[in-house]
């Protein structure tokens, strides 16, 4: 009796707690944005804008390395948001095109290119410091999503912290991209792209850990 008793306490219990409510979309775009803005605008202060960013931005390449990834920005935090609601169902395949056409931008651009001039055009000449300043920036939006997200209730806590990951890591490299100077799509396609990957992956082992419930 003692043990049906401790299980019955133990569902009413369960049955009067307040079902998790997921954040709400206008607080958690202006958390991350606003953890976005704090990284950036101490790097901008730091290191400064690129000195030709007038100009720059009114060059395809340019203006595509910023677009990219802020696009992806904006589904990633999205669907992470949509994923804090046990019952969503998430389309991820919209994900899909920011890759698409970085690829394109990468073809155009092999198309045009000497087989000798590749190589250098990949590593450029601040590949380390690019991969590192925007996978470190990313973590400080990383960690305010998923102090959010964790006031709901993921069904899958690994793919909601990576895009999490993804939408930080993405949105970091836009604004990167107004510092950088390396403007072949050979470059920022591999060395923005790993890191916003290696952001994701942050992400997702976060997520893993700190959204089950």
């Amino acid at each position: 009796m003692t043990g049906r008793h401790s299980t019955d306490d133990l569902i009413r219990d369960l049955a009067a707690r307040p079902v998790p409510l997921p954040p709400s979309g206008g607080a958690a775009f202006g958390a991350m944005l606003g953890a976005m803005g704090i990284g950036l605008g101490a790097f901008w202060l730091i290191f400064g804008l690129r000195p030709d960013l007038a100009h720059a931005l009114g060059l395809m390449p340019v203006l595509a390395k910023s677009l990219l990834p802020l696009v992806l920005c904006g589904l990633a935090l999205t669907l992470a948001l949509t994923s804090a609601r046990p019952e969503a169902r998430l389309t991820i395949w919209p994900l899909i095109l920011v890759p698409l056409l970085a690829g394109l931008l990468v073809v155009q651009r092999l198309t045009t290119l000497q087989g000798a001039g590749l190589w250098p055009e990949v590593i450029g000449h601040t590949a380390t410091s690019c991969l590192a300043a925007i996978t470190g920036l990313s973590l400080l939006p990383l960690a305010a999503g998923l102090i959010l997200l964790r006031r709901g209730a993921p069904a899958r806590p690994a793919l909601s912290g990576a895009l999490l990951g993804l939408a930080s890591g993405a949105g970091i490299a836009a604004g990167y991209a107004l510092h950088c100077t390396e403007d072949s799509p050979l470059f920022f396609v591999t060395w923005y792209g790993l890191a916003i990957a290696l952001a994701g992956g942050i992400g997702a082992i976060a997520g893993h850990r700190l959204l089950r419930w």
